[in-house]
């Protein structure tokens, strides 16, 4: 389907065994950026993120995930070592990906698309920075619900897609109000919701202890690392 948009959610190690994924599968400019990373687990995190986006875009285009080149570009430097990833041999899917301590998020799309993961124990760090990235209204929700950490975690992932997808910035965080969309997920399954024209699809991943947020301008759906 052509407005199909799918994410999953996995731990680098799950990632690293799945056998269409491995270090082999990025390029030479990536793996010079892994081999960046002070600490193994950074580096580990970095290459499954990295694998596990080229099989998110393999599974829409039904092709091998080895024939798929990954490259990034920023707007602001213009530099091709970070920024925004985008397949350049396939200007018709568009990916994202975030990775966290040990695990990793992907979302591929024919459409804009947004992913952010957080493991959920990292809510009662993060929440110090609630004034900063949150409105009058979102502040007052995540200090009135029964768990502010997992709450504000909730609101710090679903932002963190609208910046991959472009919607807005690390500094225009506090003018997104998302205080309209509901802060829980009735029995831990994924739910959807509208925002401003996109479609953003939450859900805890209670195995993996993460937190993800999947936006794009279709409904995305959740897939199983085993089902790309």
């Amino acid at each position: 389907m052509t407005s199909d948009a799918i994410a999953t959610v996995a731990t680098s190690a799950d990632v690293l065994r799945h056998p269409g994924a491995g270090e082999h599968l990025l390029t030479a400019v990536e793996k010079e950026r892994a081999a960046r990373f002070r600490h193994e687990s950074g580096r580990v995190d970095f290459i499954a993120a990295h694998a596990l986006v080229r099989l998110c875009a393999a599974g829409l285009l039904g092709v091998p995930a080895d024939r798929l080149a990954l490259a990034q570009h920023c707007p602001d430097c213009g530099k091709g070592d970070h920024g925004k990833p985008y397949l350049p041999n396939h200007p018709g899917i568009e990916v994202s990906l975030s990775h966290t301590k040990g695990v990793v998020a992907a979302a591929a799309a024919h459409r804009p698309v947004g992913v952010d993961v957080e493991l959920t124990d990292r809510g009662g760090t993060l929440l110090d920075v609630a004034p900063r990235v949150l409105t009058a209204q979102e502040l007052r929700q995540v200090r009135e619900h029964p768990d502010p950490a997992r709450a504000f975690l909730r609101l710090w992932v679903r932002k963190e897609a609208l910046i991959k997808i472009g919607r807005t910035t690390l500094d225009g965080l506090a003018e997104v109000d998302l205080s309209g969309l509901p802060l829980d997920l009735p029995g831990g399954r994924p739910r959807l919701s509208a925002f401003e024209g996109l479609q953003l699809l939450d859900w805890v991943d209670e195995a993996h202890g993460a937190a993800v947020a999947a936006v794009s301008e279709v409904p995305p759906r959740a897939v199983e690392l085993g089902a790309l």
